[in-house]
């Protein structure tokens, strides 16, 4: 193996299974590894997994740890939202979306270091293989990929252990019993799956939320904010101007405070078995349903509805890892289309778990208020016009009843 590989691009967290990975592929290809770490706004610091691979013998200049926080938010998460995007009509595919942008962040590296191969620790039972996968063969088509998950016998974490230990790898207090469940986390959601979380029935336990106050527990008191989208983004909030990142993290701690966001479900895997899993989506969730308010307004009956059509098509490209897909790209583009008089502000009321659009106002508002009015709308709309559009509406079905009545 070691004369067919020279360099390996990791995706390295500094957790168990990675740091397990990291000395792992050092033995078996006899190679330099050359370590990633992308800051997606995950809240851990990640200068402890600097000193890990430096103590694991990467050389400093190999170690890579990128902010990308702005990007994920920019160029990934925003777009996703625009197009409404929901697996199995509530999933807003957090781990999903992260998955691509660090996928050609490791191929860029590979590139710039000379690396020939890449690798992950994604095991070969999940989704993430397939996502990182396809986005690494999408970027780079003859790049070699190392799933040790699918390779090596360290089939358990007590294994992972055992080796850790064997080869002085320090190893997390929290990791030397049976972890209760693992976790996913990123700036747009936290993921929960395994253990504890394994049995549908059970109720999932409160120790496990992370990023949410128990709605029980939120304020007694609604809280109302605003949020302003130009061409389908979010800019502001409150009337403050924000950065893409800087709005989701706002909004994360709205979320955060208010019990907004969680999810228990059952989604099918694209490798074909059922999971359940606990997702916290705070601020995501508030601006999902922002951003759908303002649409209400601005986007044409036709388009609208179009939207609502395309858009499990478009979620399940993401959750299954074709983000650089040229389907993918095909409906971004219509979606980045209908999005260009998606502008205005939208006011939305907080309260313990639940989050309404309360308001809704834009320069480009269909709505007309002199058409739809209850009252004399002087002219506006002649209802007799309705009679000849419900006769031709009713053509087909008056036949029938003729015919089979």
């Amino acid at each position: 193996m070691s004369d067919k590989i020279n360099r390996i691009v990791l995706a390295f967290s500094g957790g168990l299974d990675t740091s397990v990975i990291l000395k792992w592929l050092q033995q078996t290809y006899g190679c330099e590894v050359v370590t990633f770490t992308a800051d997606l706004g995950q809240g851990e610091e990640l200068e402890p997994a600097r000193q890990k691979a430096k103590l694991m013998g990467v050389r400093d200049e190999h170690i890579f740890i990128d902010d990308l926080r702005e990007e994920f938010v920019r160029d990934y998460v925003f777009p996703m939202m625009r197009g409404n995007a929901l697996y199995e009509g509530l999933y807003l595919l957090g781990t999903s979306i992260a998955r691509p942008l660090i996928a050609k962040r490791q191929i860029e590296i590979a590139r710039q270091v000379g690396a020939d191969a890449v690798s992950h620790g994604a095991t070969g039972k999940g989704n993430d293989q397939v996502r990182f996968e396809l986005g690494y063969y999408a970027l780079q088509p003859d790049i070699k990929v190392i799933a040790p998950w699918r390779e090596w016998d360290l089939t358990s974490r007590t294994r992972l252990i055992e080796f850790a230990e064997q080869h002085q790898i320090p190893i997390p207090r929290d990791k030397r019993g049976e972890s209760p469940f693992s976790t996913d986390a990123n700036m747009l959601h936290t993921s929960s799956e395994g253990k504890v979380l394994e049995d549908p029935w059970e109720e999932v336990p409160d120790y496990v939320y992370s990023r949410t106050v128990n709605p029980e527990d939120a304020p007694d008191a609604p809280e109302y904010i605003t949020i302003d989208f130009e061409r389908g983004d979010g800019v502001a909030i409150n009337g403050e101007g924000m950065s893409p990142a800087t709005l989701l993290e706002t909004l994360n701690e709205y979320g955060r405070k208010h019990g907004i966001g969680r999810l228990d479900l059952v989604e099918n895997r694209f490798v074909g078995m059922k999971s359940r899993g606990m997702y916290e989506t705070p601020g995501g969730t508030i601006y999902h349903l922002a951003h759908r308010g303002i649409e209400q307004l601005t986007l044409d009956r036709g388009a609208a509805h179009l939207k609502d059509e395309l858009a499990p098509r478009y979620a399940e490209l993401i959750y299954n890892g074709f983000w650089f897909s040229p389907e993918r790209e095909m409906l971004q583009a219509a979606i980045d289309h209908s999005q260009e008089k998606v502008t205005g502000t939208v006011r939305l009321k907080l309260y313990k778990g639940g989050v309404q659009v309360v308001g809704r106002k834009s320069p480009y508002s269909l709505y007309s208020e002199k058409v739809v009015t209850f009252e004399d709308d002087a002219g506006a709309y002649d209802q007799r016009d309705a009679a000849g559009f419900i006769k031709l509406n009713a053509l087909r079905l008056r036949l029938l009843g003729r015919r089979d009545g």
